[in-house]
């Protein structure tokens, strides 16, 4: 019988990706969405891109609420707990991108421990990790401060909500042999799978390539592409090794805004601009902008990543960055067009 997994968030870009290398490596998927529409549009994407669906289903459910969680779970032998709400822009209430978060991982953690599932794949993000160091490198031990000043709401949610997956498995007093893996991605490039660029990533870029960023933030982290971080998604379901440990997933070099836009402009992109946005200028537009409010958190960093483990762990060769970001904007391109 094939083992099964319950994927959440199958319909976001990350996600989607995720189905398409669990059900061609012979899985079944249980996929978590918000709505039935969301269903059909990750159906017809998988189907589109000639992933045999056979061994897929859905459920429809709410990471804020229990209702159908148990159902979803059931006969499932891993979870792979993607979903998570993403954006750089603070929403007007904290609570609107924590609750879901935190609350949902949480909620997560205990169907899968009532459920005897037996490993968990958390996407939890470097931001959990690098935010609060600034310069220098960082590594899997290190974690963000969350009182560090002005993080915006997206960094405090992601660091949150992956303590309180640890917390929830240090914490559970009943029999469970129950792993934890946390997969942490650097900012996340590559061609969708399907023809949504509204994600974060893909839309900056989106602006970027036809000239709506007349200045770029002074910042620089470590990229990967989104099909690189699918696959390790799906590696790290059955590595022995793997248990009980957070994965860098990521170059190991910075990479900043202005970095992208050269590459960009050196292969005949005419968008692009490689100016650096003066601090004074974001602090002000920050007063009256919620998008550039949340970028105040990630101004002047220079960071490197310690991705020695996941190298290892998993015999991995990262993707170029260059590679991911050309991919990315050909298709953008493409799905502009259309």
């Amino acid at each position: 019988m094939k083992e099964k997994v319950l994927l959440t968030g199958i319909s976001g870009f990350i996600g989607l990706y995720c189905a398409k290398e669990l059900l061609e490596a012979g899985y079944s998927v249980c996929g978590t969405v918000r709505s039935k529409l969301k269903a059909k549009i990750a159906l017809d994407t998988l189907a589109q891109n000639k992933v045999n669906t056979k061994n897929l289903e859905f459920a429809v459910v709410d990471l804020t609420s229990d209702n159908g969680w148990s159902e979803a779970i059931e006969d499932c032998d891993f979870v792979m707990h993607v979903a998570s709400p993403f954006s750089v822009t603070n929403p007007k209430n904290d609570a609107e991108m924590l609750v879901p978060a935190v609350e949902g991982t949480q909620r997560i953690m205990k169907f899968a421990q009532k459920a005897q599932i037996k490993r968990i794949v958390l996407t939890s993000s470097i931001v959990s990790m690098m935010c609060s160091i600034r310069n220098g490198q960082f590594g899997p031990n290190d974690w963000t401060d969350v009182n560090y000043p002005k993080l915006n709401t997206y960094i405090k949610s992601k660091t949150l909500a992956e303590r309180a997956a640890w917390d929830s498995l240090k914490e559970n007093t009943k029999p469970s042999s129950l792993e934890l893996v946390v997969i942490a991605p650097g900012g996340v490039f590559g061609p969708p799978l399907g023809n949504d660029i509204s994600g974060e990533s893909l839309s900056m870029l989106s602006k970027m390539l036809n000239g709506k960023i007349p200045f770029v933030p002074k910042t620089a982290f470590p990229m990967v592409d989104v099909r690189d971080v699918a696959q390790l998604h799906v590696k790290a379901l059955k590595n022995k090794t793997a248990a009980g440990t957070r994965f860098i997933v990521s170059g190991a070099e910075p990479v900043s805004f202005a970095d992208a836009a050269t590459i960009l402009i050196e292969n005949g992109y005419k968008g692009p601009s490689t100016k650096i946005a003066p601090a004074w200028l974001l602090n002000i537009m920050a007063l009256f902008d919620r998008e550039a409010k949340g970028m105040l958190g990630i101004l002047d960093m220079h960071l490197k990543a310690d991705n020695s483990a996941t190298i290892k762990t998993f015999k991995w060769s990262p993707i170029p960055f260059k590679k991911s970001l050309i991919d990315s904007a050909v298709a953008v391109k493409k799905i502009e067009a259309q």
